[in-house]
């Protein structure tokens, strides 16, 4: 097997994808080295990073769960039961996210998530180099250079087997581009956003186990639980044009777009003015590289490969499978080569597959929670799993809920349902659907589930 008898091994990157993979490695009885542009949060330190708090799903517990440090983040996790869904009226609606008591999501604070991950990844061993960039390699030369803060120049240091879990901005994978060892193209969403907070506080509330949206068609606001009660909340707006963050900063002011598009929401944002213009305005994208790996040197993971907007909560959720799917293949091969070279082979289509889908659910989560037929639909697939529950699951929930079915094979599936789904409710005419009908056409499109 690789990564064992004490094999020296570099992770590039501390955040929750590189400090889940060097808990892992390091359980293999690899020597982990872990590379980290950013100060130690140990130490009191901004862990920093794109987005305050995430939702953790079935392949991210999973992944957890692998490396055997589920237990010990289960205390910052926030149950999430479906989606409240603010009407322009004022009225709230609950959609929940399945049909079973167990299809629930996590809201996980991001920087409490990492702090739990980098110090399990400590007790087993892994050493971390906070506050040293790595800059660049020679593969040829058998190096990785690396930089500390404030050091004037990079310094060459041995290249043992390296993974790239360094983030959106990969400087690893910039250094394999820029070699031509790869390929990468990233294609930039013409919306960003900005965090804003829903305090604690008496006299205004929100139901806690619900990821809550105020959809306005074409752009909306989200909030997800905290632990301590707060919620924090999240502008996704366009950047350019009449409806944008282009249109408020430069004129418009934030308090009256808030009162004319989400009048109900205000109350809850009491920093409203303040936070908008202290917070960061983010950038969303998705990053398409091929390989993502050269030979046995080094391998990309997480967001260094495959970053994708986060509109189906699977960023998080996707790096951490690539941890347990990485550590299977290091199992099956003997050598890093091969396991690099599968790794990427495999799991490529499975990360085309969910950017594909983030991007679709940006727009179910904007427009269609509000569209009568989307909700006819919606209803229709959930009578379907009741009647054929071992051919029929939601597109959402065999992503979120079924960690054992590819992301590649529930996008194609759901394709296939869609289509049934589709000539019931025509066939139907908006009353109840025929089960027979129902039950003929999956036997006929859909095989069994594989789970």
């Amino acid at each position: 097997m690789i990564g064992t008898r004490g094999e020296s091994v570099t992770v590039a990157g501390a955040g929750l994808a590189g400090a889940l993979l060097a808990l892992v490695l390091a359980r293999r009885g690899a020597r982990v080295t872990v590379y980290e542009r950013r100060a130690d949060p140990r130490t009191g330190a901004a862990a920093g990073g794109r987005s305050i708090n995430l939702a953790l799903a079935a392949r991210g517990l999973r992944g957890l769960s692998h490396a055997a440090v589920l237990d010990r983040v289960r205390p910052l996790l926030v149950p999430m039961r479906g989606r409240a869904v603010h009407e322009p009226d004022g009225t709230t609606r609950f959609l929940p996210y399945g049909q079973r008591p167990d299809e629930i999501n996590y809201s996980v604070s991001r920087s409490g998530l990492g702090l739990a991950l980098i110090e399990a990844a400590a007790g087993e061993g892994v050493r971390f180099e906070f506050d040293t960039a790595v800059e660049g390699l020679d593969l040829g030369g058998d190096a990785l250079l690396v930089r500390e803060r404030d050091a004037a120049s990079a310094h060459a240091v041995p290249l043992a087997p390296t993974i790239g879990a360094d983030g959106a901005g990969s400087a690893v994978r910039g250094a394999l581009a820029r070699a031509a060892h790869l390929t990468v193209r990233e294609e930039l969403l013409d919306h960003d956003y900005v965090e804003l907070t829903i305090p604690a506080r008496e006299g205004v509330a929100l139901a806690r186990e619900a990821l809550h949206i105020w959809p306005c068609g074409g752009f909306m606001l989200i909030a997800l639980p905290n632990p301590d009660g707060t919620f924090t909340a999240t502008l996704f707006l366009p950047r350019e044009g009449p409806v944008s963050f282009a249109a408020i900063r430069s004129g418009e002011g934030v308090r009256r777009f808030f009162e004319r598009e989400f009048p109900h929401a205000i109350a809850l944002l009491p920093a409203l003015e303040t936070e908008f213009a202290v917070h960061p305005q983010g950038r969303l994208g998705t990053v398409y590289v091929e390989p993502w790996h050269a030979g046995g040197h080094v391998l990309l993971l997480g967001d260094a490969a495959h970053a994708i907007v986060p509109f189906h909560g699977q960023g998080m959720n996707c790096a951490f499978e690539d941890v347990t799917e990485l550590d299977a293949l290091l199992d099956a091969h003997e050598t890093w080569a091969g396991a690099f070279a599968a790794f990427s082979a495999t799991r490529k289509p499975n990360a085309d597959a969910i950017a594909a889908m983030a991007l679709e659910n940006y727009e179910e989560m904007r427009d269609d929670v509000l569209d009568p037929v989307f909700l006819r639909r919606k209803a229709i697939g959930e009578a379907l799993e009741r009647l054929c529950p071992d051919r029929f699951i939601p597109r959402y929930s065999m992503v979120m809920f079924h960690a054992g079915i590819p992301y590649a094979e529930a996008r194609r599936r759901g394709a296939v349902q869609a289509g049934i789904v589709a000539d019931l409710d025509a066939a139907s005419a908006g009353g109840p659907i025929d089960e027979e009908l129902a039950r003929a056409l999956v036997r006929a499109r859909l095989t069994p589930v594989r789970a």
